[in-house]
């Protein structure tokens, strides 16, 4: 098998779908690097180049989230060129998606917060979701690369990570040896986030209170579970463990 195929075939453990390049970086960029390290294969697939943003271009940001890849040691990093801001809930976004959930086969997906300050925040949590869901239907068709039809597969866990708005966790995951890789990811968006040397407007992420902010939640979660960093997740599914020395 070439080197290409077999990317092409290769299972990811935790895959996770955003709306922007960078979203993954700031909401649970962490996880991914926390769980890497412990063996486990990670990616990312961007729905949309962030094209609308104040700050950049289209072309930088690629160049930003191809360097953040390599920083968070990824496996894979894909960008679905959906329409930034414009992207819809429809069979024709959902299908995309589905052959890419069926082509890595992960086992966990995280995704975007179900309310943001952003809208395609939510609305593409709402997308994923339903992809996810439409993924394990047999009956949906879709082929790869090849043009040879996909097996059904379903993930088992679909986590939506807190970005901007606070919201109360269902659950923290310890980020503590994984944050400051996590910022030094972020901090590779040299257009996007506070830099001094900048002659681009000033926008909401672009000020170093956003920055401070990013630190500042990922100590307050840390505090509450114990730790000294970690991110928050909501699920709309019931969490179970078999052993409750895994809750310590």
């Amino acid at each position: 098998m070439d080197q290409e195929n077999e990317m092409e075939q290769q299972k990811i453990n935790i895959l996770a779908i955003a709306a922007h390049p960078d979203d993954v970086e700031l909401s649970c960029a962490g996880t991914l690097i926390s769980h890497l390290d412990r063996g486990y294969t990670t990616g990312i697939i961007d729905l949309t180049q962030g094209e609308l943003g104040t700050r950049g271009t289209p072309a930088q940001r690629q160049e930003e989230a191809q360097a953040a890849a390599e920083i968070m040691g990824l496996s894979v990093r894909e960008n679905m060129g959906f329409r930034d801001s414009f992207f819809v809930n429809d069979e024709s976004h959902q299908l995309a998606l589905v052959e890419k959930i069926r082509k890595y086969q992960p086992d966990v997906v995280l995704t975007n917060a179900t309310y943001d300050r952003h809208p395609d925040h939510g609305k593409g949590a709402q997308l994923v979701e339903e992809a996810c869901f439409k993924a394990g239907l047999k009956m949906v068709k879709t082929t790869d690369e090849n043009g040879d039809e996909q097996a059904a597969w379903r993930p088992k866990k679909l986590y939506f990570a807190i970005q901007s708005v606070s919201q109360n966790p269902d659950f923290f995951v310890d980020i503590s040896e994984a944050h400051a890789k996590k910022m030094e990811a972020i901090r590779a968006y040299k257009s996007q986030f506070y830099n001094p040397e900048s002659n681009e407007p000033q926008t909401y992420i672009s000020k170093p209170e956003f920055m401070q902010m990013i630190e500042a939640r990922a100590i307050e979660y840390g505090h509450r579970i114990g730790v000294r960093f970690a991110e928050g997740f909501t699920t709309k599914q019931f969490l179970g463990v078999k052993d409750l020395y895994h809750l310590i």
